[in-house]
């Protein structure tokens, strides 16, 4: 798929989808009594602010004149009191809104994390990892101020307005009129630059998601990249990426940038526009126009113009922010295909006896994976599945975990169909051990109970013992409680693999799956691990998947998969009796030997 590339940008649709902000609505909902609150606040402030330039009409026109000078010390301590209460009032509102913001995020982010994990593999096989993260961290970070600070911020800010209109038309109707011709002018200028900066920051958003991904898989791929000493290429795609995002985000900000700017123009204008007819008023003798009056209406000019300049700057935060939240629910949206349907129930303790019927499935349509398989696995039964590389065995036992679901067909268990049960009742019956062994950042102990959170140490180390990981786990530095790394990359390869097979089998499962469980360890340690393997094995069902035909000769059973068909079947010998195709595959295998 296109989108399964850092170098290909996501789909930009032709309009804003404003609808998306109503979804916000609900993570803004349980701080609405905070909110409620400073909003309050920063209305009281902001009316007692408009008091400043009625004190200074005052002191102009009555108390220099009548030299009134104990009136004027009243006025300068009111405006002190003021000042000090509006700082006061400043600092409790960045104090309670820095917690809202963080709080709408922390709730946003545990949403989209939450619906992460239960969508199908799918979803994670069509997406570079990156581009999935950055929406998690990133767009969700840059959504916090605009959902806190500038709702609170755009709500004062418009009754600041109406307040100051209000003090205008008190002071001077004709004036005021003058500085209200700027508003439409801005209004005509607001709709006309949206578009632009929607696309602008859509690009930018697309940009960032393609660094975020190809710096993710650069980190993931570091040791391929040294060993076939790629840094100097990689340095080039990094570079060409980089600067595709300072491009667009320098265009974005430039077109951002025209907003302020503008406003500030026609503040100017219209201020000017004031100064001179009110100068020409004064001289002409025009009544209800002092120098009190011109210099108190020039001071809520400036004022006037301030929260519009807010807004605007909140305009393109929203204009910003769209482009993020569209991401972001996007994601939340994404179908969980691989989901408990409407009257599922949970699955019993089970025998294990497991049935495919004529199940057939694709990954891309057009490409059976699987065509027609059917078979029935015995309680405590062992089923070795070998054949190619792409052959579908490893779709057989991924249906089994339900990580994905047959596009036709049924698989049971115990006679229960695993569309008609619970996902986490039946996962939590099932121990599953693939190839790529996973390590957690963590010690060897969480690692290993990470199977079983429940687990005594004891049964940890049991269990480890069980796959022969105990004797390597004690020659560590801390033995259990030995840190490792994320991936553990200080764990060799097979190390990893015993330790992800302690953790399979503390899950103490009735279904076991290994999926080139052994593919890692070295033949002294794979004879050991067989012995405590013939143990755990009695009274399971197990699905091996294994190219080493050599650690399959003892299932009860060996499917031979091919083009998604089961063209064999039967024990070892009686398969090397048949001289098909496991035959040519196990003497092709020990003739290398």
């Amino acid at each position: 798929m296109a989108r399964n590339r850092y170098d290909i940008d996501e789909d930009i649709e032709d309009s804003y989808d404003f609808g998306q902000l109503k979804r916000l609505a609900k993570y803004v909902r349980p701080h609405a009594g905070a909110m409620t609150f400073v909003i309050l606040l920063m209305l009281l402030t902001a009316a007692l602010g408009m008091l400043y330039p009625y004190f200074l009409k005052i002191v102009m026109d009555d108390c220099i004149p009548g030299k009134d000078f104990k009136r004027i010390l009243i006025l300068a301590l009111a405006s002190l009191a003021i000042s000090l209460f509006t700082a006061l009032a400043l600092k409790v509102k960045i104090s309670i809104m820095t917690r809202i913001g963080q709080g709408i995020v922390h709730d946003l982010r545990t949403d989209i994390f939450s619906h992460v994990q239960k969508l199908p593999f799918s979803y994670f096989d069509s997406r570079p990892h990156g581009k999935i993260q950055v929406r998690i961290v990133n767009y969700v970070n840059n959504l916090s101020d605009v959902l806190s600070n500038g709702l609170v911020n755009t709500i004062t800010d418009l009754c600041s307005l109406v307040f100051i209109i209000i003090f205008m038309f008190t002071i001077n109707l004709p004036l005021t009129l003058v500085v209200l011709c700027g508003l439409p002018v801005f209004i005509a200028y607001v709709f006309i630059l949206k578009k632009s900066q929607r696309k602008a920051w859509r690009i930018q958003s697309n940009k960032q998601s393609n660094l975020n991904a190809y710096i993710s898989e650069s980190i993931n791929g570091i040791r391929v990249t040294q060993s076939f000493v790629r840094e100097e290429e990689n340095i080039k795609i990094f570079d060409n990426l980089s600067a595709s995002y300072r491009k667009s985000w320098l265009h974005a900000v430039s077109i951002s940038f025209l907003m302020g700017p503008f406003v500030q123009l026609i503040s100017t204008a219209t201020s000017v526009a004031a100064y001179i007819l009110g100068i020409r008023w004064i001289i002409s003798g025009f009544s209800g126009v002092s120098i009190g009056i011109l210099v108190a209406f020039t001071a809520y000019i400036s004022r006037f113009w301030q929260p519009i300049t807010t807004l605007a700057d909140f305009i393109n935060s929203l204009l910003t922010a769209v482009s993020y939240v569209e991401r972001i629910f996007e994601t939340i949206d994404e179908p969980v295909t691989i989901k408990d349907k409407q009257g599922a129930v949970p699955l019993p303790t089970v025998t294990g006896l497991v049935e495919y019927k004529h199940v057939c499935f694709s990954y891309d349509e057009g490409h059976r994976v699987l065509d027609d398989v059917s078979f029935t696995a015995e309680p405590g039964e062992s089923i070795a599945i070998v054949g190619p590389t792409g052959a579908g065995k490893s779709t057989i036992v991924n249906l089994l975990s339900r990580f994905y679901n047959p596009e036709s067909g049924q698989v049971l268990l115990d006679g229960h169909d695993l569309q008609d049960v619970t996902i986490q009742s039946l996962r939590t019956q099932m121990g599953v051990m693939m190839q790529d062994s996973f390590i957690f950042k963590g010690t060897i102990m969480d690692n290993i109970r990470y199977g079983n959170m429940e687990a005594t140490d004891e049964q940890v180390m049991q269990a480890a013992k069980t796959v022969c990981a105990h004797d390597f786990i004690m020659q560590l530095e801390n033995g259990y409680k030995t840190e490792v790394n994320e991936r553990g990359t200080r764990l060799s390869v097979g190390q990893r693999q015993l330790i992800s097979f302690a953790r399979a089998l503390l899950a103490d499962p009735k279904i076991l799956i290994l999926d080139e469980a052994t593919s890692s360890i070295d033949t002294e340690t794979e004879l050991l691990l067989q012995r405590g393997l013939n143990k755990l094995l009695k009274g399971r069902t197990s699905f091996i998947i294994a190219h080493r035909l050599s650690t399959i000769k003892n299932c009860n059973t060996i499917f031979y998969v091919d083009q998604g068909k089961i063209v064999e079947r039967g024990s070892h010998y009686e398969l090397m009796a048949h001289l098909g195709p496991y035959y040519k595959l196990y003497s092709s295998q020990f003739a290398l030997l």
